[in-house]
């Protein structure tokens, strides 16, 4: 197993994620990176895709023994349909070879909740993210899943949309959109239709833009805070980073984690009461074409694989702590059940199809299960 060592940077509140020697990148590691829980639905599918969760080239050619009483493994997947005698929590251990040689071994939780709440209450929601967003398939998905869940009295704050939009789904999702931009944006002549916006969350204080949580919820949310917030965002504040050596990557992930730790105190001061869930970003699609058709070689398969694993090891090490925890703040893992190759067209690099969105989707409903479960006992 690789030797992980986690540094604290009180003043940035940036925390480093594992760190590699040369030898051990250079080596055949894996860096096998799993999040600490993972949440599924009685009746509702869950996956863990293999080639999400290592850094491989081709992870076809390992071999993944899971161990857990829940669910079983196909080839390129762990799947699970929880029954009712599985609510609860599951202990879930992977352990990867190459031949014969072991060349790595995790372990993680899985809480499954039940189909439908027995306690049903209103709820509000609010989803902040890029194109993934925008494009509103998840954001549908969650909605109606939450009527299958029995959680009628649900609400999404935003003022955004679109017009795929399902009754009553609203979001804060632009294409193309980052930490920062959420952060600092402002469009003195906005113009919606060619995609000239401010952020919703930026306003005119005398001449000045200036960051406003509280005025968005009283102004644009008609006083309501919400119950969650859920952050998918990271795909575009990383995905121009170089990838190279984690050294270098590291420093575009460091710039964005200050921007996300500003806007995330924001929403902390604004609604105190809220449980923020952020969603780990997901992988891009397996197929080398899709990069060449998008971006016609600018930006392999391989260095953005690289770039996103990284940048999970990342989001693990800074929102998986004792003071996140303190602070409401969750992360959804969202990388683990999306399909990276039937969730994807072939055409296209990092938007899901339909497919891929659905999954999404059930993971943020999974999640959102658990906090109401907890809630209601």
């Amino acid at each position: 197993m690789l030797r992980k060592i986690l540094v604290v940077i009180a003043l940035l509140g940036v925390i480093p994620g594992p760190v590699y020697s040369a030898d051990q990148v250079a080596s055949e590691s894996i860096r096998l990176t799993l999040p600490p829980t993972g949440y599924a639905v009685v009746g509702a599918e869950m996956n863990v895709y293999f080639d999400n969760i290592v850094l491989s080239e081709n992870s076809n050619e390992l071999k993944f023994v899971v161990t857990s009483d829940l669910g079983k493994t196909e080839s390129n997947r762990w799947t699970v349909i929880p029954t009712e005698a599985q609510v609860g929590d599951h202990k879930w251990e992977v352990e990867v070879f190459r031949g014969d040689k072991s060349l790595g071994k995790q372990s993680m939780k899985w809480h499954v909740s039940p189909a439908k709440l027995s306690t049903p209450r209103n709820v509000s929601i609010l989803i902040v993210g890029d194109s993934l967003t925008h494009a509103t398939h998840y954001p549908n998905e969650v909605a109606k899943r939450l009527d299958q869940s029995g959680l009628t009295g649900w609400k999404m704050l935003g003022t955004h949309k679109p017009q795929n939009a399902k009754a009553g789904v609203a979001h804060e999702g632009y294409g193309g959109w980052t930490w920062a931009r959420f952060l600092t944006h402002y469009e003195p002549m906005p113009d919606p239709a060619n995609r000239k916006r401010s952020s919703p969350f930026v306003f005119l204080d005398g001449d000045k833009p200036k960051l406003d949580v509280a005025r968005y919820f009283q102004e644009s949310c008609q006083g309501q805070q919400p119950d969650f917030i859920i952050v998918k965002l990271g795909i575009n504040d990383c995905f121009g980073a170089n990838p190279s050596t984690i050294e270098e990557t590291d420093k575009t992930i460091d710039r964005m984690f200050q921007s996300a730790e500003s806007l995330l105190k924001a929403f902390r001061e604004a609604a105190p009461k809220a449980k923020i869930g952020l969603c780990i970003t997901t992988p891009g699609n397996v197929r080398e074409e899709a990069f060449t058709a998008n971006y016609k070689g600018k930006y392999p398969r391989w260095g953005w694989k690289r770039i996103q694993h990284r940048l999970v090891e990342r989001q693990l090490a800074q929102f998986n702590t004792e003071h996140t925890a303190k602070q409401g703040i969750e992360l959804i893992p969202t990388e683990l059940n999306l399909d990276p190759v039937d969730g994807y067209p072939v055409d296209n690099a990092v938007h899901p199809n339909v497919t891929g969105y659905q999954q999404i989707g059930a993971s943020i409903h999974a999640w959102l299960l658990s906090q109401l479960e907890q809630k209601a006992n």
